[in-house]
């Protein structure tokens, strides 16, 4: 079986609602996955912006240690560092620079910038990271890389 990603709010490929955007209610989208491979010790989730007018991808969630057994994000996770669920799971630093810089934001591509795509990649790791929450996307990858069994991506678009 493939190593998948979902969403119940939009398909891959197609634009994100407005509720789950920076203009809307800013609430992260539910996701579901199926397929982790043997062996998936951890989940990491990073959710990224490469149209954005800036020299790296803007970075809108930064999500980890999350446990194997779970099978899904539910619709607006808690914009915190620690999470109850799923257990044990830690959020990091969005690419915003005040304001809620933890947890999911949305999209909000400056106007008139055009569409924007949003990619949600979550990666099954073979090791357990022995990491701080609230750390950034650069810190995360650097202890994730080379840990990564699979990746399963959605993507999403939107423009203003």
């Amino acid at each position: 079986m493939a190593f998948t990603l979902t969403s119940s709010a939009f398909e891959n490929g197609k634009p994100i609602p407005k509720k789950y955007t920076g203009e809307g209610a800013d609430n992260s989208p539910p996701l579901g996955w199926k397929g982790i491979p043997e062996g998936t010790r951890e989940l990491a989730l990073i959710c990224e912006d490469p149209d954005a007018p800036t020299k790296e991808p803007w970075v809108h969630w930064v999500i980890y240690k999350i446990p194997p057994e779970a099978t899904a994000l539910s619709e607006n996770v808690p914009k915190s560092s620690r999470l109850s669920q799923p257990p044990g799971a830690l959020q990091g630093k969005n690419s915003w620079p005040s304001g809620q810089t933890i947890g999911y934001r949305g999209p909000m591509p400056p106007p008139g910038h055009g569409r924007h795509r949003y990619y949600f990649r979550l990666y099954a790791l073979d090791a357990k990271l022995v990491i701080e929450p609230g750390v950034s996307k650069s810190v995360l990858w650097l202890d994730l890389k080379d840990h990564i069994l699979a990746q399963a991506e959605l993507m999403g678009t939107y423009e203003r």
